[in-house]
């Protein structure tokens, strides 16, 4: 690790971290309008945003030891050229099975940012600032989709859906031609070739491992909830309120990530403090037991969780010393996390409609208390 830390690098590669959460977010906030693009698409619509989180379900692991052979900043640019010829070729609103195609590629390429992007950033920041730099890179999906909606949905209302690919594709392109003139190479070398078997093996190397697995097996409590909650929870909040609740929450998030989340790294370590913000979610839903959408209780769970966000991504530098085993880590965060997203909101929903809101509740307090427990367990073995 560097004793000195690389902050314009680091800002860079943060922003074409922006980029790779724009390939989810781009399709989501526009979904609406995409009826009328493709008439006859049906219930296949709906595959145009999950299939990025398909490809990560998949292949999540498989883009860390994949990144880690390659090289990390190959692996970066690649994606990032890839993730700018697929928006320009979408900006073309080709027929539905084309641009499902594309989706796929994009999904592959969003793998190889947000496996190379921070395991680059921890080996351009000194041990004193990886809570910060990495704390900052957790936060590229709520900024994302924050400034898509400022900012992509009135472009789409003036200049019409391929606008908002073109401006995708100039935002990757640029940042593909920045790095690739500032980024130098990480020197770690990963020992072996890519075969299926090898694959295979790795995958079990990874998650028998309480070091490299921990930070993937509390994300996936993180992610079942998070997305989850900010779509059940708006119907019980006072319609007064709900716009600027749901709207603050992923803002408290991030803040308290930054603040709060940053600070607390410099006295605990990180896997602490992401038991932290589990015990502090558990406590805030207990809150909204109690309250039913109480305005403070809902911003208080996003505080606990932003804890969470942060904490889970500083922790995979303080685990794993080697840029190698931290893109495995990378990887399975990335599956974990696209599992979370995938299950959590028809888990919730489902069970909303059969115990109602105090079931629903109830769920979300034990999966997150799973979280807690699941840490706990990790560090256990860890320990012997």
């Amino acid at each position: 690790m560097t004793q000195h830390t690389n902050f314009p690098l680091v800002f860079t590669l943060w922003g074409a971290g922006l980029g790779a959460a724009g390939q989810y977010a781009k399709i989501s906030v526009i979904f609406d309008q995409l009826g009328p693009v493709y008439p006859d698409a049906g219930a296949a619509l709906g595959f145009m945003v999950s299939l990025v989180g398909f490809v990560g379900i998949l292949l999540g692991v498989v883009a860390g030891l994949v990144v880690a052979r390659i090289r990390y900043r190959r692996a970066m640019l690649w994606a990032l050229w890839a993730g700018a010829a697929m928006s320009l070729f979408q900006a073309t609103l080709p027929a539905l099975p084309l641009m499902l195609a594309s989706r796929v590629v994009e999904g592959m390429s969003h793998l190889a940012i947000v496996v190379a992007a921070p395991t680059l950033i921890a080996s351009l920041s000194a041990a004193r600032h990886t809570g910060f730099t990495l704390t900052l890179w957790s936060t590229f999906f709520g900024v994302a989709f924050t400034l898509l909606v400022a900012l992509g949905l009135p472009l789409v209302a003036a200049y019409g859906v391929p606008a908002l690919f073109i401006a995708h594709a100039i935002w990757m392109a640029v940042f593909a031609i920045v790095l690739t003139r500032v980024l130098s190479p990480i020197q770690d070398r990963a020992e072996g070739t890519l075969s299926l078997r090898g694959l295979l093996s790795d995958h079990l190397t990874i998650y028998r491992s309480p070091r490299i697995a921990a930070p993937g097996a509390g994300w996936l409590f993180y992610t079942f909830c998070f997305l989850a909650i900010l779509t059940v929870l708006p119907p019980y909040i006072a319609p007064e309120w709900r716009a600027w609740v749901i709207g603050a929450m992923p803002l408290v998030s991030i803040a308290v990530s930054m603040t709060l989340g940053v600070w607390t790294l410099r006295m605990i370590s990180a896997v602490q403090l992401t038991q932290v913000g589990f015990a502090c979610s558990v406590a805030a839903l207990i809150w909204l037991l109690m309250a039913p959408g109480l305005p403070a209780a809902c911003l208080g769970l996003a505080a606990g969780l932003g804890l969470v966000q942060g904490a889970t991504f500083a922790s995979i530098p303080q685990l794993n010393t080697t840029a190698n085993t931290q893109a495995q880590a990378y990887g399975a965060l990335a599956q974990t996390g696209n599992l979370g997203n995938t299950i959590g909101t028809p888990a919730l929903l489902a069970i909303l409609g059969v115990a109602g809101y105090a079931g629903m509740i109830w769920t979300a307090i034990f999966v997150l208390m799973g979280g807690f427990f699941v840490h706990a367990w990790m560090a256990m073995r860890r320990r012997h």
